[in-house]
């Protein structure tokens, strides 16, 4: 690049080359940081993240070795395994708590795995009316689950709910729904079912959309029906899909709190017939105090989650 100057002896203009003048050498600190700024500026929000992952477990850790109970400034004692003998040796809430859950999971997780990729196959192909009906499936996802709760909740009212009126009219019920100790668990499975299906659609439909149509239709043409073009070769394709949906709905109904509490209350019911692990950690903190139990039991509840999101993903990397 070229600059005009002044020669101040004879007064002529003249030019001289900008890399005629080498820029200054940056310090070693400043030079190591052009490098790396990259990860510079994305260091602050990773340390704060990692802080707020790393601190909780750890405390959940120690708190799952003492016997903390009672106020939170109470002194601690450290008691080692103790808890997680007396945790693991309880078949009168833990291990129902255990079943409960993985019922509920599997429960849920296979309804709405079936009707999302139903509904993802409807929506696949264009109709009339296509984007309200899509508006209308998603409608569940927009409010929170502690108001879905409640709304169910309300309809499924022994004395004003429209549930067991609207039986009534065709001469069935009453159901005790909530209320009963074997219907308690499968109805709040349904509203479950009922919110999140629209999420495992979405996920499916986004899937089904990025396949060609190509492929089916040459299935077609070499005779496969309607089920054998999905099976063999609609399945395998959109795979990939099938596991995140898996993953993201797993590990969340494997956690579910806020619907059981909003719909049964504290404690899980006058049977605990909903008390999932979620539940049962909870009523230890906060009925009881036992934070030392409730630490213990949430520690046990997050290997039961790692082990079920590696066995996921080991599946998907034989496939």
């Amino acid at each position: 690049m070229s600059v005009p100057v002044q020669n101040p002896a004879s007064g002529a203009a003249g030019t001289v080359n900008a890399s005629d003048h080498p820029r200054p050498s940056q310090s070693g600190f400043s030079s190591w940081a052009n490098r790396h700024r990259k990860w510079l500026f994305a260091a602050p929000a990773m340390i704060f993240t990692a802080a707020m992952l790393i601190f909780p477990l750890v405390w959940t850790v120690y708190l799952s070795f003492t016997n903390a109970q009672g106020s939170v400034r109470a002194p601690k004692k450290f008691i080692g395994l103790d808890n997680y003998v007396k945790v693991l040796t309880d078949t009168d809430r833990f291990w129902p708590a255990v079943g409960r859950t993985l019922v509920f999971t599997a429960g849920v997780l296979v309804v709405q795995m079936v009707l999302g990729m139903c509904i993802a196959l409807l929506l696949r192909r264009a109709f009339r009316g296509q984007g309200l009906i899509r508006v209308a499936i998603l409608l569940p996802l927009v409010a929170t689950p502690v108001a879905v709760g409640m709304m169910w909740r309300l309809i499924f009212d022994p004395n004003i709910g429209p549930a067991n009126y609207l039986l009534g009219l065709i001469g069935l019920g009453p159901y005790p729904w909530l209320a009963g100790e074997k219907t308690a668990l499968a109805t709040t499975m349904l509203i479950d079912i009922w919110q999140w299906t629209p999420m495992v659609a979405l996920i499916l439909l986004a899937g089904l959309t990025s396949l060609s149509d190509e492929v089916d239709e040459a299935a077609a043409i070499d005779g496969a029906n309607t089920w054998q073009r999905f099976w063999w070769v609609t399945l395998p394709l959109v795979w990939p899909s099938v596991v995140v949906a898996l993953l993201l709905r797993g590990i969340d109904a494997l956690k579910t709190f806020d619907i059981l509490y909003a719909t049964k209350g504290r404690g899980g019911g006058s049977f605990h017939e909903v008390e999932t692990l979620n539940v049962y950690a909870y009523g230890l903190s906060f009925d009881y105090n036992e934070y030392g139990l409730a630490s213990t039991v949430l520690i046990l509840f997050f290997a039961l989650i790692v082990a079920a999101m590696l066995a996921l993903t080991s599946r998907q990397k034989e496939r």
